[in-house]
């Protein structure tokens, strides 16, 4: 993770997921029992959690844990910074003064072959290493004259120092404190292009050095190759003259696979279509029996014959009741006729008596 990793939004979905992943180990090392989260646990369940266990350290918490749930921002950094302190005083982490380690200048290797660099940067290289070499090492002509000045005042006294009175340590520490100014760096024309020539020369001659072994292995290889190839086809030839009659034996088998397959397939059609047929002929057999069994069912069956009676007993009822409905209409008509011809007869008495009395 990088220092930026929870203060820029990059991925949500991950970013939460780290956070919960770190909170909980960092709960962990700060001595309270945490486990860890998973991919899938419920989001509310585990910021509730952490900032349970955070207010149990003391820490406070004013911010709505809705904010957490993006897994970056100002309060996943400020949980992360409390549990990491907390953390850090669980485990007696105490923070020493920084040691500054000693720089030694290593010798520079210098490349000869620096073709594929251009001018300008091969001056600036030069430029600034110059620069930053002036103070630690002494050029060769300046070497030279001190030398040569130090050659002058001291002729007179070589013969005095044949023996040396020093003591060594002295000698070896006065060794170490001057070594960084003793270094010479000749520095060399990356522009001259005679050196590249000279490499190019040296380059082409171990080209042709290696050429001349690498081209007697190869040749070498190839003979063994070319034998190889030579027997691998008598080899061939050999075993197809020998197998010629088994491949003869092998093809007509192939032709007559072929024909048995053939005739196979077209049996299979056939066999097919009469299965169809038959598949037809079992269904209407089987709507057949169907219905021959409810024929069946159907005339053995008495229930007809008892409704039949109860019918015709019914039927039976309904007459006589009938009947006496006829009878009584036909009394009760009777009785009206009867009546109406009573009166009329009344009626006519009764004009003959009023014809006679007014006769008279």
């Amino acid at each position: 993770l990088n220092r930026h990793y929870f203060a820029l939004p990059t991925n949500p979905g991950e970013q939460f997921f780290m956070f919960c992943t770190l909170a909980a180990w960092l709960i962990t090392k700060a001595g309270h029992p945490f486990e860890q989260p998973q991919e899938y646990d419920d989001p509310n369940a585990i910021i509730s959690n952490v900032l349970s266990e955070l207010r149990s350290f003391g820490r406070p918490v004013d911010f709505p844990p809705s904010k957490l749930k993006a897994g970056y921002g100002e309060q996943a950094c400020y949980v992360l910074d409390c549990l990491a302190e907390e953390a850090l005083k669980y485990t007696g982490f105490s923070w020493k003064r920084p040691t500054y380690p000693t720089e030694e200048l290593e010798e520079e290797e210098i490349t000869e072959d620096d073709a594929e660099l251009t001018l300008n940067k091969l001056e600036e290289d030069v430029a600034e290493e110059e620069s930053d070499n002036e103070e630690n090492f002494i050029d060769l002509n300046v070497l030279k004259a001190q030398t040569y000045r130090s050659d002058m005042n001291d002729s007179a006294k070589q013969e005095e120092i044949l023996q040396s009175t020093i003591d060594a340590a002295e000698w070896n520490l006065e060794v170490e404190r001057v070594l960084p100014q003793l270094k010479v760096t000749v520095r060399t024309d990356n522009k001259d292009w005679r050196i590249h020539v000279d490499q190019m020369h040296q380059h082409k001659d171990g080209i042709e050095s290696s050429l001349k072994e690498t081209r007697g292995y190869l040749d070498k290889l190839h003979n063994e190759i070319s034998r190889t190839l030579e027997k691998i086809n008598s080899r061939e030839k050999y075993i197809n003259n020998q197998l010629e009659h088994l491949v003869q034996e092998y093809r007509s088998a192939q032709a007559l696979l072929s024909e048995a397959k053939e005739k196979y397939q077209e049996g299979s059609g056939g066999v097919t279509e009469r299965i169809r047929v038959l598949s037809e002929i079992t269904e209407v057999l089987e709507r057949v029996k169907q219905e021959t069994e409810e024929k069946g069912s159907s005339m053995t069956d008495g229930a007809p014959l008892v409704k039949i009676k109860q019918a015709l007993t019914k039927l039976k009822q309904e007459t006589t009741q009938m009947d006496i409905q006829i009878g009584v209409i036909e009394h009760t008509l009777l009785q009206s006729k009867l009546k109406e011809k009573s009166s009329m007869t009344d009626m006519h008495a009764t004009m003959i008596s009023e014809a006679t009395v007014g006769a008279y």
